[in-house]
């Protein structure tokens, strides 16, 4: 069953790097593939993953390589000895049938692809906002994994689009299960989220993921190509009806990676009495400087503000209940 792509892989190209010993193949349709093997060193599951994904990402917005059923006959493994996996010192025979492929962005002889820019390159980038919603899907998917992503130039070469690739460690893998370490799935890279300042700069994502419709997701389960989903077709089930649950928990997800890791959004910081803008705290400072008691507020806040608030006696129900009433 199948609602993709599918082409026939025709020649090897190159190992890939990664545990899951993905194959870069051409196939009939003169694309080039970085293809997961159903039977690769990861697990069943990580094909699955990969697919559901690749089809939810599909019309989000979010530069993503567009994915394919490979179909990979005896005779081409025939031809083709180099294509096989390893587990240790033994060998792994890649098994025919249809796998999971995600499309290389042009001809590998003649297109560079890199997975760093430094950041004077990395600020040429026009897609830095998909790291954003990629991160938004990444909270919902569960991704354990740090975010991955390619670069490369567009086709005037007047820039630098960054895709996001390798999606096999969302829902956690071959477990299943949505762990949500807060820490996972971040890019490591600050730089992509230096714009980030609240929960307000992720709401075009937030909102697309809480209006998904639950047809959507079925139509990711019905469109998965590999025969192997039968023996875990009961857990897929589960699986998907908490995704569907997960679609309103994602800010909440946000907020906690944010907690978790500071350093990586280094704007956003969470609104509270201490970290309020410079322009409430000179609004307010007329109205503090009347009322009476000991204010506290950390000095690195203090040295941030653009008005220095003096010390004032006053209890802090005292200051919200004024602050409300003024």
């Amino acid at each position: 069953m199948s609602n993709g792509k599918t082409v026939e892989a025709v020649q090897f190209v190159r190992k890939m790097a990664g545990r899951a010993q993905a194959h870069l193949l051409r196939a009939n349709d003169g694309y080039h593939y970085v293809v997961k093997f159903r039977n690769n060193p990861q697990g069943r599951r990580i094909p699955i993953n990969e697919w559901i994904t690749s089809f939810l990402l599909k019309g989000s917005g979010i530069l993503t390589p567009p994915s394919a059923v490979v179909r990979i006959t005896p005779d081409f493994l025939r031809d083709n000895p180099d294509v096989d996996m390893r587990s240790g010192d033994q060998r792994v025979a890649v098994e025919p049938g249809l796998h999971f492929g995600s499309r290389y962005p042009g001809d590998p002889a003649s297109t560079a692809v890199y997975d760093f820019l430094p950041d004077s390159l990395l600020s040429r980038t026009a897609n830095l906002d998909h790291f954003r919603a990629i991160l938004v899907y990444d909270k919902w998917l569960g991704n354990t994994a740090r975010r991955q992503c390619v670069f490369y130039r567009n086709s005037d070469r007047s820039h630098f689009l960054a895709s996001m690739i390798d999606h096999g460690q969302a829902f956690h893998g071959l477990h299943w299960d949505f762990p949500d370490s807060p820490a996972d799935a971040v890019y490591s890279r600050r730089r992509v989220y230096q714009g980030v300042r609240s929960l307000d700069d992720f709401a075009p994502w937030l909102d697309q993921v809480a209006r998904l419709p639950e047809g959507l997701i079925e139509q990711a389960r019905e469109a998965i190509p590999f025969g192997s989903i039968r023996r875990d077709q009961d857990d897929l089930e589960r699986l998907l009806e908490r995704l569907c649950q997960r679609r309103t928990e994602v800010s909440k997800l946000l907020s906690d990676c944010r907690a978790s890791a500071p350093d990586s959004f280094p704007s956003w910081a969470p609104f509270s009495i201490y970290s309020v803008s410079a322009k409430l705290v000179a609004a307010a400072y007329p109205l503090m400087r009347t009322l009476r008691g000991f204010v506290y507020s950390p000095p690195p806040t203090l040295r941030k503000m653009r008005v220095m608030p003096r010390p004032v006696l006053a209890p802090m129900w005292r200051l919200n209940l004024a602050l409300e009433s003024a």
